[in-house]
């Protein structure tokens, strides 16, 4: 049977951590602020802004939500979001994503100022992710993946990392991170045929999977002995939710495996909480305050 990697013990320490550099800042006089910005009642939106919030309020984090009518204009967001660039009280920006289909998403993205930018949705910082430069902060879920490989302390050194799915919010940079990592890695999506995708998920040591596919990676998929991270999201026909890997028939071959819901999710807040306390440093460093 294989390891359950639970998100809990994982994000306990990342907020362990936080709590230490919350401490830090406030020793200076700072209070690290986040605002949302949430385009209409999608109901996936409004419960990740909950748990955000909820686990900003367990960090000491101030949080500042903005809640825009779903059929906002663009140049009203981009309006908004230039005030919130401007407001030196707020620290990092989430946007909740996808966005209205009336609403460009990139150019959305890039009205951000990237030093504010803690979810990695601006060119600029996921140009830090592929060239390591430091600019910016990686996308949180994808950062996510990288903290429970971490507190396993496995070592992706010369090992296959197969990533199912291609996306700029999960699939390509954590693609990027384990290479950076020294992985041998191996990228499927929607074009990949079936015998290579079959193929990539047997041979893989690791498979990161964030497809948004109710039980599309089933034993045929993969192998055995593997670290399984499901990221995918989805809604089942009873309501429930779910991930990419049919858990029942993966669990045995797997030697760890993340659950969903419980899994990847909480670690992702308590990245999140990082990202902002990381910026409020560096905006205090900028002006002398630290």
């Amino acid at each position: 049977m294989a390891h359950l990697l639970k998100g809990k013990a994982v994000s306990d320490k990342i907020t362990e951590k936080n709590l230490e550099r919350m401490e830090e800042l406030r020793e200076a006089g700072i209070v690290a602020t986040l605002a949302t910005i949430r385009v209409g009642d999608n109901p996936s939106d409004i419960s990740y802004e909950k748990s955000a919030t909820k686990r900003a309020h367990l960090t000491g984090v101030n949080v500042r939500n903005f809640e825009c009518d779903a059929d906002i204009t663009q140049d009203r967001l981009l309006e908004l979001i230039d005030e919130i660039n401007h407001d030196d009280s707020i620290n990092g920006v989430l946007i909740f994503r996808p966005l209205p289909p009336h609403l460009d998403d990139r150019t959305i993205c890039d009205a951000l100022a990237p030093e504010k930018d803690v979810d990695g949705i601006t060119s600029g910082s996921l140009a830090g992710v592929f060239t390591r430069s430091g600019v910016g902060h990686p996308p949180c879920t994808a950062q996510a993946c990288m903290e429970m490989l971490d507190f396993i302390d496995y070592d992706l050194t010369g090992k296959k990392v197969t990533v199912m799915g291609r996306s700029l919010v999960i699939g390509k940079p954590v693609a990027i991170m384990t290479l950076n990592k020294n992985a041998t890695v191996t990228v499927l999506h929607s074009k990949t045929t079936k015998e290579d995708f079959i193929e990539a998920g047997h041979n893989a040591d690791v498979i990161i999977t964030a497809m948004g596919k109710d039980g599309a990676i089933d034993r045929k998929v993969v192998g055995k002995k593997q670290i399984i991270l499901d990221v995918g999201i989805s809604v089942d026909e009873e309501g429930r939710i779910c991930g990419d890997v049919d858990f029942d028939e993966v669990e045995s071959r797997a030697e760890v495996i993340t659950p969903v819901p419980g899994g990847v999710g909480s670690v992702t807040t308590a990245v999140l909480m990082k990202h902002v306390l990381k910026a409020a440093k560096r905006q205090a460093q900028s002006k002398g305050l630290m």
